[in-house]
């Protein structure tokens, strides 16, 4: 696991200049990878990299070339299936040098060309040069796990696992995408290929970029592809596909634990890291280390849940109760988000990885099993909604929608009404939403809302949802949060907050092979009744505790609603109401004074529109004020000062 940076062209640099200029956008994500640093630069070639060493510790320096140096690579992630994969390029005449998993890759890469991606099973982004035909290749893992950004300026490619790392590279600006903050701000989070920077591109999950002469080419490999069987099956079947499913997950769990440092797991005290600790201790030869975030407000704590399961299989426990302390902490979670991100779960994150990181270098999770199981409670009132599509239109869409639009901002169940008065589809995606477009283009200013015109970024969310050829709606929800919500904003998260303490984070649940059998699975077989995950709960009854299995899904919730109303409540007030934010001219600052009022009077509860406002203001002053600044200049001392305040312990 690693950053990895690089750019091709740039004549006018000299190689000492461009020696200089690589290390310095290694050194942007150092956090990424404390234990190496690696560089080559040929030409108007530069690839580098920061390592964090989990396989072959000794001997996986990269830039890692194949045997007359031709092709070299540098690369982030893991490949599971490597050992099988480097037995058969080397009975194909291929020469190692390592043990590493990244050198398998050059070799596939010799092999096969750019389609060698569809022979590794695992979690990647790389860039591999190619002298002999001077293309410079990079490619994503086909989920989104692993990130990877690029710039083509004057001619030149600019590439890096994080944004900070192409912002230390002159020819890219930090200039504001204001399509991307609408989308920011319907969301929570950037989706897509679009990033906050103008000029700043994501490369999407599951495919290749290939920039040859100064030109690139783009092409997807490997796509989500619901469309399962319609229907019931027998209670015979229904047996097959659980016994399927448990060889899926004993697999994929199996090829995760491989590596020569020490490793945990995240447990939440949800289905699904609960599933993979329980494999976990299946296979391992001593006990599995357990680590689970609670809160001082006991709505929102789950330690009883994850106390439950690590006492079922006896794993090395710690937990880690947080207060509103851990604020201190945001203006470093927002540097190392790089982009706006309103998932107020990032702090639990950030802070759990923080005190893994004490006690090993791997965390398994259980992040993927809402998107591929149907596990999300939304689905489920999707479900509860869809008998309004049969009220008359009149009715539906005239009266209904006249009412939600015309009703008073106070009035209750204006929001409801004006959702119930849409179809289907933008109904569902309205309700993800954190701000709809009427109230965006209020809380914009008018300078903010002319710069971005027409755009709307719900068409897309709107073109993805159609994409399916399935029958079964479930299929098209899954789909649309598979493409969305999970790399746009899980993957993302878990990625930043645990790379922020050099953690390398592996997730069984989103292993392709798992998530192409789900796929396969009837919709019947994931959300049954008034129940999500319903074969993943059959499939592990009798081995986690029941009262997992059936309690409700919570997920990561922060008491961030309770500290804006008590604790945070003035820091809230000074940030998005003093006079820099005002001076911006990108909120209309009536709106958000009332957002405040009405949150902190209890007549709404505005908590996550209002994390949002926070996390983008400070964005603001953090890359575009000041520029990215090194992360020493952040919030470092915050998190110390939260630790020592934090309750530890830990259960045997």
């Amino acid at each position: 696991m690693c950053g990895i940076a690089g750019f091709v062209g740039g004549k006018s640099l000299s190689d000492e200049d461009r020696r200089d200029l690589i290390n310095r956008m290694c050194g942007a994500i150092m956090h990424r990878g404390p234990d190496d640093q690696g560089v080559r630069v040929v030409g108007d070639v530069a690839l580098g990299m920061r390592r964090l060493s989990i396989i072959d510790v000794a001997g996986g320096h990269q830039p890692i070339s194949n045997e007359d140096g031709s092709v070299t690579i540098v690369f982030n992630g893991e490949i599971y299936n490597y050992r099988e994969l480097r037995k058969e390029l080397a009975a194909k005449g291929h020469r190692f040098q390592t043990l590493s998993d990244t050198e398998t890759v050059v070799h596939a890469y010799e092999e096969y060309g750019a389609e060698c991606v569809n022979y590794l099973r695992g979690m990647f982004a790389f860039a591999i040069w190619d002298e002999r035909s001077e293309t410079l290749t990079l490619a994503r893992d086909r989920v989104g796990k692993k990130p990877l950004h690029y710039a083509v300026v004057n001619g030149s490619l600019i590439f890096g696992s994080e944004i900070k790392s192409l912002l230390a590279h002159p020819a890219v600006k930090a200039s504001v995408n204001f399509n991307a903050i609408s989308s920011y701000l319907s969301f929570g989070y950037i989706s897509g290929q679009a990033t906050a920077f103008q000029g700043i591109t994501k490369i999407p999950p599951g495919h290749i970029l290939t920039f040859r002469n100064s030109q690139i080419s783009l092409c997807q490999y490997w796509d989500f592809n619901y469309g399962g069987i319609s229907g019931t099956v027998s209670d015979e079947k229904e047996r097959e596909y659980i016994a399927q499913l448990r060889e899926l997950l004993t697999e994929s769990v199996r090829l995760r634990l491989v590596g020569e440092v020490p490793l945990g797991a995240f447990l939440s005290g949800g289905i699904d890291s609960s599933t993979v600790v329980a494999f976990m201790a299946r296979m391992m030869d001593r006990p599995v280390k357990t680590f689970s975030i609670g809160f001082t407000e006991g709505s929102h704590d789950e330690l009883e849940f994850a106390r439950l399961t690590a006492s079922r299989f006896k794993t090395q426990h710690h937990e880690f109760v947080v207060t509103p302390d851990v604020c201190q902490i945001v203006e470093e979670i927002v540097w190392h988000h790089d982009e706006p991100f309103a998932d107020v779960s990032s702090i639990p994150t950030y802070v759990v990885s923080k005190m893994a990181r004490e006690y090993v270098t791997i965390v398994l999770s259980g992040d993927g099993g809402d998107e591929i199981f149907g596990g999300y409670e939304r689905y489920l009132i999707d479900q509860s909604k869809e008998s309004s599509v049969k009220l008359p239109r009149v009715l539906r869409r005239d009266l209904f929608g006249w009412l939600g639009q015309n009703l008073p901002r106070e009035a209750y169940g204006k929001n409801y009404l004006r959702n119930l008065s849409l179809d289907s589809d933008a109904r569902y995606i309205d309700s993800v939403c954190l701000f709809h477009d009427a109230a965006k283009r209020e809380l914009l200013s008018p300078e903010v809302n002319r710069a971005i015109g027409e755009y709307d970024p719900i068409k897309a969310y709107r073109d993805l949802f159609a994409r399916p050829a399935s029958l079964e709606r479930l299929d098209h929800l899954l789909y649309l949060d598979s493409k969305t919500y999970l790399p746009g904003d899980i993957l993302t998260k878990v990625d930043r907050m645990s790379m922020a303490h050099s953690v390398e984070t592996r997730c069984p649940l989103l292993d392709h092979k798992l998530i192409e059998f789900a796929q396969s699975l009837p919709a019947c077989l994931k959300v049954k009744g008034r129940s999500g995950k319903y074969i993943l709960k059959q499939a592990m009854a009798g081995i986690i505790p029941d009262k997992i299995i059936h309690r409700r899904k919570q997920g990561f919730a922060v008491p961030i609603r309770k500290w804006f109303r008590d604790e945070l409540r003035e820091m809230l007030h000074d940030i998005l109401t003093d006079t820099t934010t005002r001076n911006r001219r990108v909120l209309n600052p009536i709106v958000v004074e009332t957002l405040i009022q009405e949150h902190q009077s209890g007549r709404r509860d505005n908590s996550h529109q209002l994390w949002a406002l926070l996390a983008l203001e400070l964005w603001f002053r953090r890359f575009i004020d000041r520029g990215p600044v090194s992360n020493n200049e952040g919030g470092g001392a915050g998190i110390s000062s939260m630790l020592r305040k934090a309750e530890l312990s830990e259960i045997s």
